[in-house]
């Protein structure tokens, strides 16, 4: 966390949270849908190249799991979610893992935080978390280190997820966690052995916003109009 904290100047911080909310509102000129993970993924490399944090590499919208960005700053892995029930938390998925635990091999937990551990080649999360009204969509971005305890699987004690209906009852259906400041992280063999991280909003996780931006829903333009707007500019 040292090394994030020390990176980003208030000087850098500002540029940030500025160019955040310019990329976001320009989006969505043109643009109805929500900003989700390929779009973030581009918008978060175009803040960071006007916030004078060059970018060394980009995945381009691979889905392959871990890094997408590297930049001056450090690596960062993209993430979009929502916000749940009253802005209190927000859930992200990472990990399929299946190649330590399934409904034919449950694992044990310490092969399971091992491969975690080890398929996390980044630093940081960057993460755009919106909250999305009839007219209006709000945005918050987050950017928290890889080893912030809450997104640390060591920092959880494990146990069997239990199935509660139907065939799976009393089943081990996969593993979940005791909650760290509100926090969980859950793996669902059903569902490829996804990990699963809900994070509760302490003031602690406030700090990582770096910038927030609402805007109207409705674009102004479509892209026909955008380029002849931009043919008569020139």
């Amino acid at each position: 966390m040292a090394l994030m904290q020390h990176a980003i100047t208030e000087a850098i911080r500002g540029r940030l949270s500025s160019n955040f909310a310019k990329c976001v509102q320009g989006y969505h000129l043109v643009n109805d849908d929500p900003i989700k993970e390929s779009p973030w993924e581009q918008i978060n490399a175009t803040v960071f190249e006007a916030s004078d944090c060059p970018m060394i590499s980009q995945s381009n919208g691979s889905h392959n799991p871990g890094k997408d960005l590297l930049c001056s700053l450090g690596s960062f892995s993209n993430k979009s979610t929502k916000y749940n029930k009253e802005k209190g938390s927000f859930t992200i998925s990472s990990y399929r893992l299946t190649s330590v635990c399934s409904d034919k091999n449950i694992g044990n937990i310490e092969d399971i935080i091992a491969e975690i551990n080890n398929r996390k080649n980044f630093t940081h999360y960057s993460i755009i978390v919106r909250d999305e009204c009839e007219a209006h969509i709000l945005y918050d971005w987050y950017i928290i280190p890889s080893d912030f305890p809450e997104l640390n699987p060591s920092s959880y004690k494990w146990n069997y997820k239990l199935g509660k209906k139907g065939k799976n009852t009393g089943a081990k259906t996969g593993w979940e966690t005791d909650a760290l400041n509100g926090s969980t992280m859950s793996i669902t063999f059903s569902m490829s052995s996804q990990l699963w991280i809900d994070l509760h909003i302490t003031e602690e996780i406030k700090k990582f916003i770096i910038g927030s931006c609402r805007v109207n829903i409705g674009r102004k333009y479509n892209y026909i109009q955008l380029y002849e707007n931009n043919s008569l500019a020139t």
